[in-house]
């Protein structure tokens, strides 16, 4: 008995989905040109951690404005020497960029940055005070 083609796209479009929601839950799909970061909420400060291996830190541009961090990197080709020729090139000139919306104000004059083996990490301290709430009366 043959099958029916169209049962197996079916299969197959059932099987990609699942490893885009699988690689999307994981943090495994990746937007071509965008930095990988975690964002923690610590009590008194936020604290943003970001993967740039190859870059320096003189590639690198942070940017704080309207509670939103800009991260920008890029890193300029680097060639040895340049009689030299290549068989295979995969580490050219990149640029990489991020943005991060913060959930609450933070002290703009305090957030400090540290960049070491290939990881940059920005510790953003919240507005004092920023965890008042008040109660919002339903007529």
């Amino acid at each position: 008995m043959r099958r029916n083609p169209f049962d197996e796209i079916e299969e197959m479009l059932d099987r990609v989905s699942k490893q885009v929601e699988g690689g999307m839950g994981s943090g495994g799909l990746q937007v071509p040109g965008s930095v990988p970061v975690d964002v923690a909420d610590r009590a008194e400060e936020y604290v943003v951690t970001a993967d740039l291996p190859g870059y320096d830190t003189d590639d690198i541009e942070l940017t704080l404005a309207e509670g939103t961090l800009r991260l920008e990197a890029e890193r300029a080709d680097k060639l040895e020497h340049a009689s030299e020729r290549y068989i295979r090139r995969e580490r050219t000139r990149t640029s990489v960029n991020r943005r991060i919306r913060l959930p609450d104000p933070v002290e703009e004059e305090s957030v400090s940055a540290s960049f070491e083996n290939g990881v940059l990490t920005v510790h953003l301290p919240k507005v004092e005070g920023g965890d008042d709430s008040r109660a919002i009366d339903i007529e």
